[in-house]
């Protein structure tokens, strides 16, 4: 029972480091992580190396798979896409076998220290997040170090060393033995620690280990596929391939390449297992890939055909496009999908303005009906993207994130009160169509051009949203100035007209109000350049 609950114990502290280290990693490579969608493009190669990139980061080759299912899940990539990082995320989960398996033990307590003073006395983000790279370092040696102190009594039991070995003799129960851990642990990072704790202590021989490494690199499958229940066909399609991959891999090593393995790696490290092992894992990685990527097509068209259409169903369609539960694991990457979705329901909102003035001008009922419909989308856009950033702002975040989730907040509210602009508006030319009024020919005119101008402010503070213009979200603020003067010149004229009998009151009615909301969302446009500018002057 000590020795479960020493191991159990190691095992938590090697988990917590793993995360803290991944965490701290992750915030000093968060720009570089923000840019992850702008590489994936539909070169495998570049997928390879992202996927490589990003696991090592953090720290976890489950995650980025499950990541990897978020974004097909929400349409930002394909399976083409999706099976280059699967492969890269495979490769880079052997940075850590690579540490562990390096006896750093004397090195954890000054990383600790190290981390630990300048984690308390240091105000920089920056100092902060290396500070917690060291803390989470130490404390996942220590964790290592509690296991392999676990797992060294062990040996004095012949039954249980016997039982180890026998796993040499019986490839499928090591393989089985592998599956189950990672897939109970839920991270082949951790049943890997403990694999080499055991082999630290000459508890278990390379061949013996061998078939429970391969059976680790598939039960690390097994978080994907959860992942992805409940989520789109090609989602599922992502987690398949994950498992598809490895499964090949894990075939091609036990039947081809075992013993050439096996030779090489002892030779290179005569005497050291858990060097063999941690060589052998990183050979395995990226053997599987350089054998399989020319069989990527065969992959997915395997994938699809074990999840294929149903016939005379398509997926269902969703408000929200860009965003998923899966991909807050990564905040930095979760921030970009979460502002490109903001500023798809901006032009949601945009498109919804622009039926409800058509359908205002051109008396169409066809264009009020679609704006009232682009409006419900902006609704549930709205709640969608709330839900989400709140889910965000409890992750962690460096200060340039924390501050553009806390402004899309307000941003999101602004649009939305855009689209209630827009149903208001529609509801206008709804009341033309049925009182069978007209505008003055002046006044639609004026109508065209406040509108224009409108439409441009707010284009424009759309603009500066995505691209962090402080020149444009400036520019936005004058041109809201402008509009307020051109609203109340419309306002005069139209006072004018009526002491003239130019137009009807039912109709002036009507016009003050389709000006006064056309202003109104100008002024939210204004709203959303402003945080753009409050962001600026933050970072300042």
């Amino acid at each position: 029972m000590d020795i479960v609950i020493s191991l159990m114990g190691g095992l938590g502290l090697f988990l917590y480091g793993m995360n803290l280290m991944a965490e701290g990693l992750e915030k000093s490579a968060g720009s570089k992580l923000k840019r992850i969608v702008e590489l994936l493009t539909s070169n495998l190669f570049m997928g390879v190396l992202v996927g490589a990139f990003v696991t090592a980061v953090i720290q976890s080759s489950s995650a980025t798979t499950v990541m990897v299912v978020g974004f097909v899940n929400a349409g930002i990539m394909s399976l083409t896409q999706a099976i280059g990082v699967i492969m890269g995320a495979n490769i880079g989960t052997t940075v850590t076998a690579q540490l562990v398996s390096f006896d750093l033990n004397g090195m954890a307590p000054i990383a600790l220290g190290i981390g630990i003073i300048l984690y308390l006395f240091a105000s920089k983000p920056k100092v902060k997040n290396i500070a917690e790279i060291l803390i989470g370092f130490g404390i996942l040696f220590t964790g290592m170090d509690f296991m392999k102190n676990a797992v060294e009594p062990l040996a004095e039991y012949k039954g249980f060393t016997d039982l180890l070995i026998g796993f040499g003799d019986h490839p499928i129960l090591g393989l089985l033995l592998g599956f189950g851990i990672t897939a109970i642990v839920q991270s082949s990072s951790a049943s890997m620690g403990m694999l080499i704790a055991l082999a630290s202590q000459g508890l278990i021989p390379l061949n013996a280990a061998l078939p429970i490494l391969y059976g680790q690199n598939i039960g690390t499958c097994v978080t994907s596929l959860i992942s992805s229940v409940g989520a789109s066909r090609n989602a599922k399609r992502a987690a398949v391939m994950h498992l598809i991959f490895n499964v090949l891999g894990t075939g091609v090593f036990l039947i081809v390449l075992n013993k050439p393995v096996v030779s090489f790696v002892t030779n290179m490290n005569p005497g050291d297992v858990a060097r063999q092992i941690a060589n052998t894992h990183t050979l395995f990685n990226i053997i599987s890939v350089i054998i399989l990527l020319p069989f990527t097509k065969f992959i997915i068209n395997l994938a699809i055909k074990l999840v294929p259409d149903k016939d005379g169903e398509e997926d269902e369609s969703k408000a929200i496009k860009y965003l998923d539960d899966r991909i807050v694991e990564t905040p930095s990457i979760a921030v970009a999908s979460v502002v490109k979705e903001t500023l798809r329901m901006g032009k949601k909102a945009k498109e919804s303005v622009n039926y409800a003035l058509d359908g205002f001008l051109e008396q169409s009922q066809e264009n009020i009906d679609k704006s009232f419909k682009n409006e419900k989308i902006v609704n549930e856009l709205q709640k969608g993207i709330l839900n989400y950033l709140l889910k965000l702002s409890k992750a962690h975040l460096d200060e340039d994130a924390r501050d553009i989730v806390d402004s899309l907040f307000n941003t999101v509210n602004d649009i939305e009160r855009i689209g209630d602009h827009a149903e208001n508006i529609a509801e206008l030319a709804q009341d033309i169509i049925d009182s069978d009024l007209k505008l003055s020919k002046q006044g639609t005119e004026e109508v065209r051009e406040l509108y224009n101008k409108v439409i441009t402010t707010y284009d424009y503070a759309l603009q500066a949203m995505k691209t962090y213009d402080v020149d444009l979200a400036c520019k936005v603020i004058k041109m809201e100035e402008q509009v307020d003067i051109m609203e109340k010149s419309c306002r005069a004229n139209h006072i004018h007209r009526l002491n003239n009998s130019l137009c009807s009151i039912d109709s002036g009615i009507i016009f003050l109000d389709l000006i006064s909301n056309l202003e109104r969302i100008s002024d939210h446009a204004v709203n959303i350049a402003q945080q753009v500018i409050a962001n600026k002057l933050e970072k300042q």
